[in-house]
């Protein structure tokens, strides 16, 4: 059957750089404007007019560099905040001694912090510590004392690019938990799957041979033995299985990848409802009474398909533990938002405790080819057994999938 592959990047950095870009651009524009409006207290305003030009065509040229980790570079960071310091050192010989002492704003003015964020979310809190830390030193060169409102706003600055960063490590901490769970699941799920088909098909066959070479003797006994012994082993790999090492992204860029390896429907809901009459009308012999509404009993192909198999396997149980004389019915009941199948059998029954005994022992054809099919359906297996009065099994599958429910 054709496999495909769904890839799930998550980043939950990106909008971080997105939201960095447009600030840049914003503060940029807003130094600009800022010393437009002042233009007349500058002593010597070419130095500014030099300074802007530069930063304006830097801002919008290294726009790609702050798109996100992997186009953000070491060189591109610290040519970045070499930048913004020059303009904090260049205020001094641009504007008027008395506004510098007033606390006037520096020519970069916020676009500095713009630098210093970008650290943080490359670099996490450690990288922030140490441009805050430049940032605050040419700070106090430019006003030559450590004047109030200076240490205030190195004090923020130095605090807040520290908790971005911190906050980025453990957002990419914790993307990658996250990346881990959900290949887990994907892993687990698959095996699941797996563990079904094998126990409706392999399993079944080697337990058949076990026991009719048992009951041959001779060389077929020695054949017994061995598909016994293969049973079991298959039935612990089944049970334990491996789970993958999880696969972070090959572009730091983008995130954390996940790939998941999913089975290709054999039909599409696009292809319209099946009836469940049809799949399990095969089930009908001697000895397998089927009652169905006359109507059809229509459910989407991979509903329908997933519940026919799991009647198979309950089938398959009667057959295997309640002997070959045996009798069941199959009733099957079209509900307005679920169809109920009925499986009972007039066996000895399951004594108590025996189901979870068998799960124990990697016995799983009730945990997953019946109640493993209906979990994934958002359906539910019931199961009811009193020793001396047979098994019953009620399967119900919800009209409405569980996919599509969630998306309304």
């Amino acid at each position: 059957m054709a496999r495909r592959e769904r890839v799930m990047r998550m980043s939950v950095e990106q909008p971080l750089w997105r939201a960095l870009a447009g600030y840049r651009v914003l503060t940029m524009l807003y130094a600009v404007g800022f010393f437009a409006t002042a233009y007349d207290g500058f002593v010597r305003p070419w130095v500014a007019v030099a300074y802007y030009c530069v930063l304006f065509v830097w801002t919008l040229a290294t726009l790609p560099k702050v798109a996100n980790a992997a186009a953000c570079t070491k060189r591109f960071l610290t040519a970045d905040l070499t930048i913004a310091l020059a303009g904090i050192l260049l205020t001094p010989v641009a504007d008027a001694h008395e506004r510098v002492q007033s606390g006037g704003p520096t020519l970069p003015s916020i676009w500095t912090a713009g630098s210093v964020l970008a650290f943080a979310i490359k670099g996490g809190w450690r990288w922030a510590a140490v441009a805050s830390s430049a940032v605050a030193a040419v700070n106090l060169v430019e006003r030559g004392t450590p004047a109030r409102d200076t240490v205030h706003n190195v004090i923020l600055v130095w605090v807040a690019s520290i908790a971005i960063g911190y906050v980025v490590e453990v957002a990419r901490a914790s993307e990658r938990t996250l990346a881990r769970a959900l290949e887990i699941e994907a892993a687990t799920r698959e095996r699941e799957r797996l563990a079904r088909d094998i126990h409706d098909s392999v399993l079944q066959v080697l337990a058949m041979v076990q026991r009719r070479g048992a009951v041959m003797g001779g060389e077929a006994a020695e054949l017994g033995r061995l598909a016994g012994e293969q049973e079991v082993a298959l039935r612990t790999l089944v049970s334990g299985g491996l789970v993958p090492v999880s696969r972070v992204s090959e572009d730091a860029a983008h995130g954390a990848l996940v790939r998941a390896v999913e089975e290709a429907e054999e039909a599409d809901d696009s292809d319209g409802p099946v009836d469940l009459r049809a799949l399990l009308a095969p089930h009908a012999a001697a000895r397998v009474n089927l009652a169905e509404p006359g109507a059809p009993v229509l459910l989407p192909p991979a509903a329908a398909k997933e519940l026919a198999a799991a009647v198979g396997a309950a089938l398959d149980n009667v057959r295997e533990h309640a002997g070959e004389d045996a009798r069941a019915w199959i009733l099957v009941e079209d509900e307005p938002d679920a169809v109920i199948v009925s499986v009972r059998d007039d066996g000895p029954g399951i004594p108590e405790g025996r189901l979870a005994q068998a799960e124990g022992e990697g016995r799983l054809g009730v945990a997953l080819s019946i109640r493993g099919r209906l979990r994934e359906l958002g359906g539910s297996a019931e199961l009811i057994s009193t020793p001396g009065q047979g098994t019953e099994v009620e399967l119900t599958v919800p009209k409405v999938s569980r996919d599509k429910a969630d998306k309304r």
